[in-house]
């Protein structure tokens, strides 16, 4: 068996730690405060991001890598949260979330048209949207009734005020995938970088 790195494997690694470098520093853009302990953050737009850069598994894994820093306690969340005791506050639904919406964001781009620039860039903002709203509130939904123990439709209602802002980081991603797809054509869209 062949124990050496690929390029392939190479790049992988490379790309999938240069994701979950990008989650620090985003950490670093100070957070939104709002009731129930819950705020917002630009965090989600890397996570949509490595779903539509990476694809569904390599998004997965930057999303893994930094959780799994974060769990070491490197204050990588916004505010300079770190360690164990954030998986135990409301937010755990949407730390949870991060890995399944930048694998369904990925999934979905992996399969919607790219044909041209413009479509790559309708189909990350309908991948973010699904991956990073739909799929990240449910998780957000499920850690506020379970921790905060909020009546279900209660936690509905509190991640309303989030959609305006998600929104905003759908037509970012969409706007950097647009570029990508002009500046690097050679770029696979919801997947790898094919030579």
């Amino acid at each position: 068996m062949n124990h050496t790195l690929t390029r392939r494997n190479t790049e992988s690694i490379a790309l999938v730690a240069l994701f979950a470098a990008l989650l620090g520093v985003m950490g670093l853009i100070p957070k939104i405060d709002l009731p129930l302990g819950v705020h917002i953050s630009i965090q989600t737009l890397g996570v949509m991001l490595a779903g539509c850069l990476l694809g569904p598994w390599r998004g997965l894994q930057a999303i893994g890598l930094f959780l799994v820093a974060v769990a070491a306690g490197l204050p990588l969340l916004s505010g300079g949260r770190g360690g164990l005791g954030v998986f135990m506050s409301p937010t755990t639904g949407y730390l949870v979330g991060w890995t399944a919406a930048a694998f369904v964001t990925g999934w979905l781009m992996s399969i919607l048209p790219k044909s041209t620039p413009l479509r790559a860039a309708g189909s990350a903002f309908a991948a973010s949207a699904i991956g990073c709203i739909a799929v990240l509130y449910l998780f957000g939904i499920a850690g506020l009734v379970w921790i905060a123990k909020i009546p279900l439709t209660q936690a509905i209602w509190a991640n309303a005020i989030f959609v305006p802002g998600d929104l905003i980081k759908c037509a970012l991603t969409a706007l950097v995938v647009h570029s990508i797809a002009r500046a690097l054509p050679e770029w696979r869209l919801g997947g790898a970088v094919s030579r």
